[in-house]
């Protein structure tokens, strides 16, 4: 139960747009008061921020390179005057941030196989560590994966491996930060195209899915509105794909 007067905050990493756009517009119409994370995309950040304090939701903006561990630490800083200063608690934690190298193995560059390390894994574990201590009343922390984390995408090798990994640490840490802290993660298939990907292959991949059409944003969103809800889910990834996984 929440302090009296108190509202709960949630952290989106990656909120500037895409899917992070669309966790934190989610979280705000849930109650949650943002602080959005943005690395370069500055402009997009501001412009979210706008728009959803047009809905009457407070939103705070940090900038950090997440790759950067000394960065993360400067965020968690910021959070903490935010929360010092107001009467927001951390409660939710969306871990949305990523990038998606492409490369076939035979010759991906190294530089490449450790930006998605270092963004799509390591960074969501020290997102992880530095939440749980803010989370004094208990919380839940997403990871946002992927479908391709089941799938032999040899394009998308360090991508693939990457989000595979996230799925076993969301696992553990749901064993370790339990019971107070609930760690579970969200796997979409197809919702919003990549620059990596023409038109003409996009439509190739929809047409393959059962339900033959991508996800719509909400379709995915839900899935984070339902583990906010049940409180007696941890350590599960829910996968929302549309039945790419059975292809």
């Amino acid at each position: 139960m929440l302090p009296p007067l108190s509202q709960p905050l949630a952290l989106v990493t990656g909120g500037a747009h895409r899917l992070g756009k669309a966790f934190a517009f989610s979280l705000a119409r849930q109650g949650f008061a943002l602080l959005l994370h943005y690395h370069t995309a500055e402009a997009e950040a501001h412009q979210t921020a706008e728009e959803i304090r047009s809905l009457g939701v407070p939103v705070h903006l940090a900038q950090a390179d997440l790759t950067q561990p000394d960065q993360i630490k400067s965020l968690f800083s910021q959070l903490d005057g935010i929360l010092h200063n107001s009467f927001f608690i951390l409660r939710v934690l969306v871990n949305s941030a990523s990038v998606m190298p492409v490369g076939h193995p035979r010759d991906l560059p190294l530089e490449d196989w450790d930006a998605a390390f270092e963004l799509n894994l390591r960074a969501p574990f020290l997102m992880a560590q530095e939440a749980a201590k803010a989370m004094t009343d208990g919380g839940l922390i997403v990871n946002v994966s992927d479908v391709g984390s089941q799938k032999v995408w040899s394009r998308y090798p360090s991508y693939a491996v990457s989000k595979s990994a996230l799925e076993s640490l969301t696992k553990i840490l749901a064993r370790a930060f339990a019971p107070s802290i609930r760690v579970n993660a969200i796997a979409p298939g197809l919702v919003l195209p990549s620059e990596a990907v023409t038109p003409e292959e996009w439509d190739r991949l929809v047409k393959r899915l059962p339900l033959q059409r991508p996800a719509r944003t909400e379709e995915i969103t839900s899935a984070l509105e339902f583990l906010i809800r049940n409180e007696y889910v941890t350590g599960q990834t829910i996968v929302v794909d549309g039945g790419y996984s059975l292809v």
